[in-house]
């Protein structure tokens, strides 16, 4: 990597930290500085959920399955599309109803305050692995680039990240993410009619592609597999709390339902033009192993990327992961201080819940690193996505998506459900193989992970309904929420709409100004200078488009 790759990161970091903190006097409560003010755009909404939940693991953990097993990889991440769409027509809506800032209050609304402090301690638990493993793709993708250790390159993007998204709560994290889905679209819009050339057409590609390559599913991802997924996906991306957020923070049921299909429209084509380049790789150079395969994706970069593109796509990467990261972190401070904090001393202040708040972000960033930093110790990073998939998918986030739709299940049923399915999935991943002398496929731990959780719920709603059980906790969460509608001021009505102008506003520049430095590194590329001054054109434009949209 050159040095310009590496001004075009640094300028590229500096724009996103910048937009970020321009939020800094934004979270003046906890609703706009955990909610956004509940009215963000349901496109803005919809955009950060699919930067939220897409990274830079996207192209290493996915990146290598595709290089080593073709389209498998794309089949795999067509589920998410199948999920998004689901969520869009049932459960996106029935969140938006709830009327909760974060789902943990949904819990203690509908269940109590013991429920909701179990559920609240497993998931920051859970999500300081989910972090972790959000947050160590990037820092092997600049280690490939750059050669700088991965453990330096974890604490330096941990401390960045911790630092805006503590400052300006979920618009820094909306804007931020916004503007990464632009730089990354253009970029690997470019990557791919590049990667396509270097390896002769496309026909050339798929007459030297290794047998089986293009079939959509294979021994280890079999057509089980791909159920057993896309039942995860569903039930992570509804329930996990982090992108409840993003179904809440949205102004009606119908934006809630937009938020979902959005997500799915995306998760149709992107997989497609993400998973060819890593694959074209596998033609190009058959020779990677192990680990080394976790690098295809951005060694195909290297390979065809004109100067400063391959800068602005690590940069791109660099803070999609931190979409992931962040996203996280302001959810799980949400948590720890809106639903334990201020539960506990109910009389504080907004300004002491503010301050507490933000040393929240920064003590949950400070574990993510450390836990980032013990991935490769924990047998990798495909490894630790699908295993913690598997162990917590199902059994963390549907009996909280169940309830929504019953008013037969309590507490103690889905707490039940919930810890007995983690028990087992547990068992089975880390004690079967010495006591019983049993392992499970790939298949079968995402089977049984996702699968017992669904025959719990399912056997506990039938004899709920038979047995007539008391309903009257569902009857007095009707009224909680009834009467949160009630009480919604039109002075936050007025305060949203200005933060949406001004979070547009922002988006606007940051993406215009993006667009002026593609352009520029048109002038001083090598090839394909036409296609990254189209693509810079394009961009500054749309920038000039949404600030005029948000006067």
């Amino acid at each position: 990597m050159g040095n310009i790759d590496i001004i075009i990161i640094l300028v590229f970091t500096a724009l996103v930290f910048i937009c970020g903190m321009s939020f800094s006097k934004a979270g003046k409560n906890m609703k706009s500085f955990f909610a956004a003010g509940g009215a963000l755009p349901w496109w803005m909404s919809g955009l950060s959920l699919f930067m939220s939940f897409f990274s830079a693991g996207t192209f290493v953990v996915w990146g290598s399955i595709a290089y080593s097993s073709g389209w498998v990889a794309v089949s795999v991440q067509w589920t998410m599309c199948i999920a998004g769409i689901i969520i869009g027509f049932f459960l996106a809506p029935k969140w938006q109803k709830t009327k909760a800032l974060t789902a943990a209050e949904y819990i203690m609304d509908r269940f109590g305050k013991s429920t909701q402090k179990t559920y609240t301690y497993l998931f920051l638990i859970i999500s300081l692995f989910t972090t972790g493993a959000f947050l160590y793709p990037v820092a092997k993708i600049v280690e490939v680039s750059t050669g700088i250790p991965i453990s330096t390159s974890v604490i330096v993007l941990g401390v960045l990240i911790l630092i805006y998204t503590a400052v300006g709560g979920l618009w820094a994290v909306i804007v931020t993410d916004v503007l990464q889905f632009i730089v990354l679209t253009a970029a690997v819009l470019i990557v791919l009619p590049l990667s396509f050339d270097k390896i002769g057409g496309v026909g050339n590609f798929i007459a030297n592609a290794p047998e089986h390559f293009f079939d959509f599913t294979n021994s280890e991802y079999t057509d089980l597999f791909m159920v057993a997924f896309g039942l995860y996906n569903l039930f992570f991306i509804a329930g996990n709390w982090a992108y409840v957020q993003r179904y809440t923070s949205v102004a009606t049921p119908k934006d809630a339902k937009k938020v979902g299909w959005l997500f799915g429209a995306l998760y149709t084509i992107s997989p497609i033009i993400w998973m060819l380049p890593p694959m074209i790789y596998r033609v190009l150079n058959p020779d990677l192993q192990d680990l080394a395969d976790e690098g295809a994706y951005l060694l195909m970069c290297k390979e065809v990327l004109p100067v400063g593109m391959l800068g602005l796509m690590l940069g791109g990467m660099v803070f999609a992961t931190s979409s992931s990261v962040n996203t996280t972190l302001n959810i799980s401070a949400g948590v720890l201080t809106n639903d334990l904090y201020k539960n506990i001393f109910p009389k504080t202040s907004t300004t002491r819940l503010m301050r507490v708040a933000k040393i929240a972000t920064v003590v949950l960033g400070v574990l993510t690193i450390i836990v980032a930093l013990l991935v490769p110790y924990m047998g990798g990073i495909v490894e630790v996505v699908l295993s913690l998939g598997a162990l917590t998918g199902g059994a963390m986030f549907l009996p909280p998506l169940w309830s929504l739709f019953s008013k037969h299940q309590t507490g103690k049923t889905i707490l039940f459900v919930t810890i007995v399915s983690l028990v087992i999935n547990f068992f089975f991943r880390f004690f079967a193989p010495d006591i019983i002398d049993v392992k499970l496929s790939r298949a079968m731990e995402m089977t049984v992970g996702m699968g017992g959780p669904i025959l719990l719920m399912t056997l506990i709603e039938i004899i709920l309904v038979k047995s007539k059980n008391d309903t009257s906790a569902f009857d007095n969460y009707e009224k909680i929420r009834l009467s949160k509608i009630a009480n919604a001021t039109e002075e936050e009505s007025g305060e949203d709409n200005s933060g949406n102008k001004r979070g547009t506003r922002v988006i606007g520049i940051g993406v215009a100004a993006t667009g002026v430095l593609i352009i520029l590194l048109s002038f001083i590329a090598e090839s394909a200078k036409w296609l990254v001054g189209g693509m810079g054109a394009a961009i500054l434009f749309l920038g000039l488009f949404i600030i005029k949209k948000s006067k």
